[in-house]
């Protein structure tokens, strides 16, 4: 059934403030780092109608090139969107921000030619719902879009990232460091085409590996 753009988000999402504006002058770091370049090349193969899950402040939104018809931008945080509202007015492309989450978006069937996901699935709670929705709302032929922090695929980094993941979710508004996003996309029925790579996205703070590419329901 085709769900229509009403749907109310499930409850459980308060207000983070704080959080939020720590997070936008992170962003604002990391991308002087390289995460600007990153973004570019996330979002160059962007068409038509876009979807972004968790766009947070809006940082995104002035990369996307000319082929994107329009951008529906979902952001559950109130501060964030507030933001994400303010940086829509300038952006290069048609943007409206929106209220949602991942589980739930607020966008009917095969209405999208791609979704993106810009380092926000190591905050959803039910990483296989997100996808799912991004299944949902893909067209035919639609692509998802991925620039996410990774799981290491090597065994001693990747046990430290267990370990230390509970506390640091507590402080980074629930960002976990040990989601195995290759393996939640293939379960998924998604083909991959991304790059791994190490990131530092602030001074002083060891690599973590992201994925920049591509996935498509196989």
């Amino acid at each position: 059934m085709n769900r229509p753009p009403t749907t109310p988000r499930p409850a459980g999402h308060p207000p983070r403030p704080r959080f939020a504006r720590r997070l936008a002058r992170a962003n604002a770091a990391a991308d002087a780092r390289g995460g600007a370049a990153h973004r570019r090349e996330l979002l160059c193969p962007a068409r038509g109608h876009v979807v972004e899950v968790g766009c947070g402040d809006g940082l995104n939104f002035p990369a996307y090139p000319a082929a994107v018809a329009r951008v529906t931008a979902v952001e559950p945080e109130p501060t964030l969107r507030d933001l994400a509202t303010r940086a829509a007015a300038s952006a290069p492309v048609s943007v409206t921000v929106v209220d949602g989450v991942a589980s739930r978006l607020p966008v009917g069937d095969g209405e999208a030619e791609a979704v993106v996901f810009s380092q926000v699935l190591c905050s959803v709670g039910d990483v296989p719902a997100a996808l799912r929705e991004a299944r949902r709302v893909l067209a035919p032929g639609g692509v998802v879009l991925l620039y996410e922090h990774i799981r290491s695929d090597r065994p001693v980094p990747a046990a430290l990232q267990t370990v230390v993941s509970p506390l640091w979710a507590r402080a980074a508004g629930g960002c976990r460091l040990d989601v195995d996003l290759p393996r939640h996309l293939a379960a998924a029925g998604f083909a991959v085409d991304a790059r791994r790579f190490g990131f530092a996205p602030s001074p002083g703070a060891p690599p973590v590996t992201f994925l920049l590419g591509t996935a498509r329901p196989a």
